[in-house]
């Protein structure tokens, strides 16, 4: 079956409510973790995961940190109104708008819009000390997000230092409750470090210092990419079949330094995160793009059905070291691009040779990329969680999956 042909329903699983986790355990490393190997299926604590991972293999993290995205008004009418901030419009990089003061654009989307026909929202709050008054004007509405306006009154303050003192943890639709302050520490990453991203990277909220040094211990390698999450990840997909879903695109950043090092680590990349994933196979299609002749300028955008239809003959190699000759010859130390790529069975993975990530929606697109990883097993991985007490989705339990 052609990949375009594959119908959703075909990647349905039973999910009971109360095996969705509503809160992180305890302790980051003391999560469970099923080992898909060898075609067997096993489990253990998160907490002894170097005892998996052979000596000198590469895992790929993504340093992206989340933002407190969700901001929330009230009309004069008492009318509550909360704005989702998804990505920015003016300035269009994510570092110039969170370093802006005054007044910034973004793209949002807006819970209980018909309350909100016209007029500007204000927004009272304190933060280090200041009083502030932040401001939202919608610009204009496309499809379901608009382009909001946001403006205040103490200059002194950054959109980041805005969105820090005004802002909540944007938790997951399927998280039933509001942020505390516990899921300010732990939804993120311990080795976030740039900020842009409006969900975790939850295959990353497992990992502790104490996991960090076993790994290096046993010689197992570590590098980052720069991959900002999107909302579009919980985008359910509601078409029958995969040809009529439009994949979400998102934007990442990765440095010369780490695709020399993933392409030294031919064979042996271990991808922390669907994320991950993504970045990594992109980069193998943008070094196609080189290899063909294109003209790479501007925006560079993986597009979502790119790697269907067509025999190619490049390597993991041929692609990597073409796109680290065109940075070098560009004077480029970082690639920026963005990223559409579907990851669905029928998809021949170039770059990973293993996955770690956390359990997910049924007929999503993040569970696709799993039965591409592991084809019909999954299946029996899924049946295994379930059957074993394993918690689901972004605080949840997490997998090692190799081929």
């Amino acid at each position: 079956m052609l990949a375009k042909e594959i119908e959703i329903s075909a990647y349905n699983y039973r999910l009971p409510e109360d095996r969705i986790a509503q809160y992180p355990v305890s302790n980051r490393d003391l999560s469970k973790l099923l080992i898909y190997k060898n075609n067997q299926i096993t489990d253990t604590l998160f907490c002894n995961i170097a005892d998996h991972l052979p000596a000198g293999h590469l895992l790929v993290f993504n340093n992206t940190k989340v933002v407190r995205a969700r901001l929330n008004f009230k009309k004069e009418t008492g009318s509550a109104i909360e704005i989702f901030c998804i990505e920015p419009l003016n300035p269009s990089d994510y570092e110039r708008s969170f370093s802006s003061r005054g007044q910034v654009v973004w793209k949002c989307i807006v819970g209980n819009l018909k309350k909100w026909k016209k007029g500007v929202l204000k927004h009272q709050f304190h933060s280090d000390g200041i009083n502030c008054t932040l401001s939202a004007e919608k610009l204009s509405q496309v499809n379901d997000a608009c382009e909001i306006l946001f403006s205040w009154d103490c200059p002194e303050m950054t959109f980041a230092s805005i969105l820090e003192g005004a802002g909540h943890i944007p938790l997951p639709p399927y998280i039933s409750r509001n942020d505390n302050s516990t899921d300010a520490d732990r939804y993120q990453t311990i080795y976030a470090q740039v900020k842009g991203s409006v969900a975790a990277p939850t295959a990353g909220l497992h990992f502790t210092e104490k996991v960090f040094k076993n790994l290096s211990d046993k010689g197992i390698l570590k590098a980052n990419i720069t991959l900002h999450v999107g909302a579009g990840t919980f985008q359910p997909i509601k078409a029958q079949r995969i040809s009529e879903h439009k994949m979400h695109c998102e934007h990442f950043i990765i440095d010369i330094k780490t695709v020399e090092q993933i392409k030294a680590s031919h064979g042996k990349v271990i991808a922390v995160g669907t994320t991950s994933v993504r970045t990594l196979e992109s980069l193998y299609w943008i070094g196609v793009r080189i290899l063909q002749g294109e003209i790479i300028h501007g925006d560079i955008n993986v597009e979502q059905w790119e790697p269907y239809g067509s025999e190619l003959s490049y390597s993991e190699e041929d692609a990597l070291k073409a796109l680290i000759d065109f940075m070098k010859k560009n004077g480029k130390s970082i690639i920026e691009a963005s990223t559409s790529i579907m990851i669905v069975p029928g998809y021949k993975f170039m770059i990973i040779n293993g996955i770690i990530t956390n359990f997910h929606q049924p007929c999503s697109t993040l569970l696709l990329l799993v039965s591409a990883w592991t084809g019909s097993r999954w299946k029996d991985i899924y049946k295994y969680a379930l059957d074993n007490d394993f918690r689901f989705l972004s605080y949840g339990d997490s997998s090692l999956l190799f081929r």
